[in-house]
């Protein structure tokens, strides 16, 4: 069963960047689609960013097109999401996935099933 680990959030001021990691053990990620999502208290969880299994078709909420960058280090079994001028409404937990089923496209939300447990990521104006 695979287990995703996320790492890197942090306390930070609006403008500046943060680099999210999100490591697998127990299986690997170089033939499924990732994706990161992420939620405030009260809500529920937004998808912002989805890529495919080769890394052909990137989706990025429009929030966050232009300042978040997903890349990804198969060697290492490791997702990454570089968030640049980060703004207050940038606070989240934020929530790496894998989905369900591998070669697929990332664009879809329900077809992730297998989350991290998330890093809180907190940005002062």
């Amino acid at each position: 069963q695979v287990q995703l680990t996320e790492s890197g959030g942090g306390y930070v001021q609006a403008g500046d960047s943060l680099r999210l990691s999100c490591v697998a053990s127990g299986g690997t990620l170089s033939t499924y689609a990732m994706g990161w999502f992420r939620q405030t208290p009260g809500k529920e969880r937004e998808f912002i960013v989805g890529v495919s299994w080769n890394g052909r078709n990137r989706y990025y909420k429009d929030s966050v097109k232009g300042r978040f960058t997903f890349s990804s280090d198969n060697a290492r079994n490791t997702v990454f999401l570089q968030m640049n001028d980060l703004k207050p409404e940038d606070t989240a937990v934020y929530y790496c996935a894998r989905e369900r089923r591998p070669f697929g496209l990332g664009s879809k939300p329900r077809e992730f099933g297998t989350w991290g447990q998330g890093t809180q990521v907190t940005v002062s104006s």
